[in-house]
């Protein structure tokens, strides 16, 4: 992996802790601690298991800057690390997730997270924007997850931002990420299946074949 993306990994999961922790005020939000396990366990797994052409790739795509909207997206989710902190420590407006549902949250983070591995795994290019990369050879990748749905990036992506504030205990944080990101993330969805399908050789034939794009049985 390259030696960069050690280092905005690093400074990404500070970032994390600080958001979380400062505005709590308080380490002392086991749930907190908990999300940050799962975080950093990530971070480790996509030092082991991503394939160092595949994060070149994600992290400057086609030789270039990722586009504004995925530094946003970034921001974003800083600001609901902030949110739950100051929810959960300060403030208390929407503090009041049950445990058990908290403890769910967390177990959705990890699933969807490790999904989202799968498909890195198995697809070597899980771009982090929409291109055509015929500079590294694109085919149609049909095995793994990608045998039972066209984008389960995207499906990992939308658990993550529909479990995380929930995770993290703060009604008002989930709501925040959700109602900010979703409508995103599902544009790209869209967007992602109509260039591949028009682009893309044998993506159409594909689509065919796996009828469901992010969850079976539904879309």
């Amino acid at each position: 992996m390259p030696v960069l993306a050690y280092v905005e990994s690093a400074a990404f999961f500070a970032a994390a802790v600080i958001a979380l922790f400062a505005s709590a005020g308080t380490f002392a939000i086991p749930a907190f601690w908990a999300y940050l396990v799962i975080f950093a366990a990530v971070f480790v797994a996509s030092f082991i298991w991503v394939d160092p052409d595949l994060a070149r790739e994600r992290m400057r795509p086609g030789g270039k800057k990722p586009p504004t909207a995925l530094r946003l997206f970034s921001a974003v989710l800083l600001g609901h690390w902030v949110i739950a902190g100051l929810d959960r420590g300060r403030f208390h407006w929407s503090d009041n997730v049950p445990v058990w549902l908290q403890a769910l949250g967390l177990a959705v983070l990890a699933a969807a997270y490790a999904l989202c591995f799968w498909a890195m795994h198995e697809n070597r290019f899980f771009s982090s924007v929409i291109r055509i990369q015929t500079d590294r050879g694109q085919y149609v990748v049909t095995t793994g997850p990608y045998a039972v749905i066209r984008h389960p990036g995207y499906t990992a992506g939308i658990l993550v931002m529909v479990a995380s504030g929930i995770a993290l205990g703060s009604w008002l944080s989930a709501a925040f990420l959700m109602i900010a990101t979703l409508p995103f993330l599902l544009y790209r969805a869209v967007t992602e299946d109509r260039v591949l399908q028009a682009e893309l050789t044998g993506y159409r034939n594909y689509a065919e074949r796996v009828r469901w794009g992010l969850v079976p049985g539904v879309w």
